[in-house]
């Protein structure tokens, strides 16, 4: 058996018959499976959106395009020109610009709402997914613990010591979350 081809491998880079196929390159069967599990359950938050959510999202996709700017500029651009009397044949009809005015600042009110809408329907989606991570990072935490301390029983058990071992009593106990977050908000400045 030689170097340039490994066991199941015959000259030109076929694959005998008794070896695996090669993975994919990039992506691991947990990775991928996790991939599939996110967007199976965003596609079902999706659909457990209600008609009125659904709408406004529609409408903030819509109004953060492109398109939207340039049906405004055509419309807006339209207006100015025409109350400024710079078409000819077209009678001015608004010459303060106080109903375009007043049509801006209506339109403002309903997509700012529009907006908020999608933004509170995101941060609860945030929410759960910052939920979600720091569930995960405590049950690593607590798994990093126990291996910590089992590692260490390994090693004084085969009379290993290392440069660590004056910090494995600390290493070895479990971080109480809440006691963390009592910390972090005592230490932090009033504010004004």
């Amino acid at each position: 058996m030689s170097a340039r081809h490994p066991v199941g491998n015959v000259s030109g880079g076929r694959r005998g018959p008794t070896s695996p196929p090669p993975e994919p390159p990039g992506l691991s069967s947990v990775l991928a499976r996790n991939i599939q599990a996110l967007n199976e359950r965003r596609r079902q938050e999706e659909v457990r959106a209600t008609l009125q959510e659904k709408i406004a999202e529609a409408i903030t996709r819509f109004t953060g395009s492109m398109p939207f700017v340039y049906i405004h500029l055509a419309i807006f651009g339209f207006w100015i020109v025409a109350n400024l009397g710079w078409i000819p044949g077209v009678p001015k009809w608004d010459e303060t610009f106080v109903v375009l005015a007043m049509w801006a600042s209506v339109e403002a009110i309903f997509l700012s709402t529009f907006v908020l809408i999608s933004q509170n329907r995101m941060q609860a989606a945030a929410d759960k997914r910052a939920d979600l991570d720091l569930q995960i990072s405590l049950l690593a935490e607590h798994e990093v613990t126990k291996l910590t301390a089992l590692v260490s029983a390994m090693a004084d058990r085969m009379g290993v010591r290392t440069e660590v071992d004056a910090e494995l009593d600390e290493i070895t106990q479990d971080v109480a979350p809440e006691a963390v977050l009592d910390e972090i908000e005592a230490t932090q400045p009033e504010p004004n």
